[in-house]
């Protein structure tokens, strides 16, 4: 049988031994009809010898061949032929095992959906284990999460698909993609989410394609995949433009939570998309500005965090504040610019202080209930006139000093590690937190404080040294756009962020990065090798 599968054997030419892997597969069938090594005088047929001939190379009469035993590597070297790796291959690739070939599994597993993109390593771990099971799921293979002979062949074949769920099919990457659906409206109720593809998940998944414009087949390969979580999505539920009794309600309650910073009128327009954001990004949901089930649930929910907007804090919700202020007479125009800094808080304070509010220069539920009334009070003339002292550049001071500054030279050339050197201030703090995290398990969507995934990881190590950041994938954080944007790979200083095309880490000292590895399945500290220059995308200062 196996001399006949001649173009099984030839797929595997380009694949994971070359000549090698080839050689194997073909003493193994001789060595199971003879019940031994090849000897010299061992019957062939003359289509073996054809085989042999094709497939190869020609030896010296006093080289000898690597006989293969029960408990041989799967790979054995073939004499005359350099093996692609000096340590024989297991016959079964397990958790636990540790080899230069699982780096080049978990490579194909990343490039095929299978497993979230990362430096692949070496070390065959649980996240790996998963990820061959969800393969072998989908290729109707006995799902053990062990690479024998069988799934490296499918895993290594030019004819691998890409991930694709479907009805039937039940698992952790189910009950994620059923999580996403009900945050999207298109699961009804959170009793849906079971793991588990049957009717109900399909009947969602084909209703988002065709919201989305992709074809209805009800499955979630490639396309539906990359759409779940994109900026362009369009959910099937509350959004811009629809007008109901359930917006007002929600608004109302955006409202008393201090986000809405317009009054409440059944529309969701950009008002209501700015309230919804700024509430998600404080409550740990997905930053989309959809009203969906997820954030509808939160947001009724008694655990609900409000809104409260402080020194250092950026963005267009500031921006509105800050107009409304100066529409007041508290704020000069030239200070309206997105960036909460101090004469903000001075003109906060002002407001509070005249609008007989507890004066703390922050804006909560009640400074922004009231900045929203109908009877807030003006400005007294004096006041007006001192919170725009400074005019416009003292605010871009403050803007400056938040970004980081203006970014240093760009450098050129080098393929190693750039020299990050030693973190200083609230970059050390940065990166002492994210150390005291080494080791803790990569989740995939998990964000601290015992487990997490690329993101979660930056996203929980951020709010614990005061950087109100809300949690962004790792295609978020490429045009984050708030702190200053380092495009060179060798401009990266410890305390950055790098985000690299599907992964994101931070900088640590001496040309190092901390980050959640999928591929080791666990948080580590290791160096920014050449894979993280070849991938590299921006890199975001946080501290100057």
């Amino acid at each position: 049988m196996i001399r006949n599968d001649k173009k099984k054997r030839r797929r595997f030419w380009p694949g994971l031994a070359g000549l090698c892997l080839m050689g194997a597969v073909f003493l193994a069938g001789c060595s199971a009809e003879t019940g031994g090594g090849l000897e010299p005088e061992t019957e062939t047929t003359e289509e073996a010898i054809v085989l042999m001939e094709e497939t190869m190379p020609q030896t010296a009469a006093d080289e000898t061949v690597m006989a293969l035993s029960p408990d041989g590597p799967l790979l054995p070297s073939v004499a005359g032929v350099d093996a692609e790796y000096t340590e024989p291959i297991p016959d079964y690739l397990r958790v636990g095992e540790q080899h230069p070939v699982v780096a080049k599994l978990q490579q194909r597993l990343m490039d095929l959906g299978f497993m979230d993109y990362d430096e692949p390593t070496d070390y065959y771990g649980e996240v790996t284990q998963s990820a061959v099971k969800i393969y072998q799921r989908q290729n109707k293979l006995a799902q053990d999460g062990v690479i024998g002979p069988e799934t490296l062949d499918a895993i290594l074949s030019p004819d691998a698909k890409y991930y694709a769920a479907q009805n039937g099919d039940q698992g952790d990457d189910i009950l994620r993609i059923q999580e996403r659906l009900y945050e999207m409206g298109y699961l009804a109720t959170a009793d849906m989410m079971t793991g588990n593809f049957g009717d109900s998940t399909e009947a969602a998944v084909k209703k988002l394609q065709s919201v989305n414009g992709l074809e209805q087949d009800g499955k979630v390969g490639r396309k539906t995949m990359n759409l779940l979580y994109s900026d362009e999505v369009k959910p099937n539920m509350l959004t811009y433009g629809e007008k109901s009794d359930v917006v007002l309600a929600a608004q109302k309650r955006l409202q008393a939570l201090g986000y809405m910073t317009s009054e409440p009128d059944g529309n969701y327009g950009n008002d209501t998309i700015l309230a919804v954001k700024q509430f998600q990004s404080r409550n740990d949901q997905i930053v989309d500005g959809f009203l969906g089930p997820s954030t509808r649930m939160v947001l009724n929910s008694g655990d609900a965090v409000p809104n409260g907007m402080s020194l250092g804090d950026s963005g267009d919700s500031i921006t509105k504040v800050q107009e409304m202020l100066s529409k007041l007479g508290y704020l000069h125009s030239g200070n309206v610019t997105g960036y909460y800094g101090e004469i903000t808080e001075d003109a906060v304070r002002s407001f509070q202080r005249t609008n007989n509010l507890g004066i703390d220069g922050t804006v909560g539920a009640q400074t922004m209930a009231k900045l929203t009334s109908g009877d807030a009070k003006k400005a007294p003339r004096q006041s007006s006139g001192g919170s725009s002292s400074g005019g416009s550049s003292g605010n871009r001071n403050q803007t400056a000093q938040n970004s980081g500054g203006s970014s240093g030279s760009q450098s050129s050339g080098g393929s190693g590690a750039p020299s990050t050197g030693t973190a200083t201030g609230s970059a050390s703090a940065l990166i002492s937190v994210a150390s005291s995290k080494l080791g803790c398990p990569y989740v995939w969507g998990a964000k601290g404080p015992n487990a997490f995934d690329c993101s979660g990881f930056v996203y929980w190590c951020l709010n614990q040294v005061g950087v109100r950041q809300s949690y962004l994938t790792s295609s978020g954080w490429r045009s984050v756009g708030k702190y200053q944007r380092v495009s060179s790979f060798n401009d990266l200083r410890a305390g950055d962020i790098i985000v690299v095309s599907g992964h994101v880490g931070i900088v640590a000292n001496g040309g190092t990065v901390i980050d959640a590895s999928s591929g080791n399945g666990k948080v580590v500290h290791r160096s920014l090798s050449s894979w993280w220059r070849n991938n590299f995308i921006v890199g975001w200062r946080i501290f100057g």
